[in-house]
């Protein structure tokens, strides 16, 4: 047995803060289940980099692939790809999803970014990947369509996963969308005690754009502050989630500092966490204890008030959908997903001509 370390420990004693291995690369899952993890994500650019590490096991799939699907383009191939690495690693999470009766335990596997814009193909996947394993999660990005197709989903059946999100606004749209959808199947007396929601907050590309933001415009802020904002934001969200009784559970992601961690321990919340950061985190020596009601120090609060991105960030009213597309982060984020699938296609394509 190996060593384990804090995160580990944090499971322990915090089992309602869940931790997530931000990878469906075997490795990683691996190292994962032996800590404690009862979830983990992909997207194009996660597989992209599994399928390159794993190449061995993949280049004879891609292969195959190829000759099963002769008018296949190189885009059918890569999400039947997708496809197969989402069905294949989810199968390591069935036995938290059996024990804890569909709550936790899923795989996350994401919608084609391109699509984030139309509802309706954006449920269409949905719906297909939701069909490739009993613990499927879907991830699907909370654009102004992307909530309309979040209620869909979620009306369907699907557990569904918020991304490319950041700011509060955004949050409280996810969980009231889903809201609408489980109410929609409760009037038709359809299952949903076994779905599992959660809305991501990317808290760490949230400090990424306001620091960017500052750069941009000049703005002189203490920069101490600048690594505390995602932070600030994931509680607000998670005190108004508490309040409210909604039953989407928030699930930070893109892992910066400690305090991406550390801050959080003790919410009934979940945690997606990638490789590096795991190993990181787990050599710390950072006190595993409950902070998820500690207050963001004023002193911080008072310098992240000076950002005018950061009212957009924090405020529930600081964005109406329509806008959520046009915040930074939503932007940079979106093509670094975009970016990230257009290098997996082009490792398919290396194989097709």
């Amino acid at each position: 047995m190996a060593k384990l370390g804090k995160l580990a420990e944090s499971v322990r004693k915090f089992p309602q803060t869940d931790l997530w291995m931000d990878s469906c690369g075997e490795e990683e899952l691996n190292y994962g289940i032996e800590r404690g993890i009862v979830g983990a994500t992909s997207n194009p650019i996660i597989v992209g980099s599994v399928v390159k590490e794993e190449m061995d096991l993949w280049e004879p799939e891609i292969k195959k692939l190829i000759r099963d699907m002769p008018e296949a383009t190189e885009d059918e191939i890569t999400w039947a790809l997708i496809d197969e690495v989402g069905a294949l690693r989810s199968k390591k999470l069935l036995p938290k999803f059996e024990e804890y009766k569909g709550k936790k335990g899923r795989l996350s596997i994401q919608v084609n970014a391109k699509y984030y814009r139309n509802a309706s193909k954006m449920v269409e996947q949905a719906m297909h990947l939701n069909s490739l394993g009993e613990n499927m999660m879907i991830k699907i990005p909370a654009s102004e369509a992307g909530i309309r197709a979040i209620e869909e989903a979620t009306y369907r059946g699907a557990s569904t996963n918020a991304t490319v999100s950041f700011t509060v606004a955004q949050a409280v749209a996810v969980a009231e969308a889903v809201e609408r959808g489980l109410k929609r199947r409760e009037a038709e007396g359809l299952p949903t005690e076994n779905m599992g929601p959660v809305c991501t907050i990317m808290i760490g590309r949230t400090d990424d754009w306001l620091k960017k933001y500052c750069n941009e415009t000049g703005l002189i802020v203490n920069p101490e502050a600048l690594e505390w904002a995602g932070v600030a934001v994931i509680k607000e969200a998670y005190r108004i989630y508490q309040e409210r009784g909604y039953r989407t559970r928030l699930l930070s992601a893109a892992n910066r500092n400690h305090y991406h961690w550390s801050q959080l321990i003790g919410g009934d919340l979940a945690q997606t966490i990638n490789y590096k950061w795991w190993k990181r985190l787990e050599a710390c020596d950072i006190e595993v204890k409950s902070r998820i009601d500690d207050p963001v120090p004023e002193e911080i609060m008072k310098e992240l008030r000076k950002i005018p991105e950061f009212a957009k960030s924090f405020r529930e009213d600081g964005m109406k959908p329509s806008e959520f597309v046009n915040y930074g982060g939503f932007r940079t984020t979106l093509n670094q997903f975009l970016g990230g699938y257009d290098d997996l296609v082009q490792v398919i394509r290396g194989y097709m001509v």
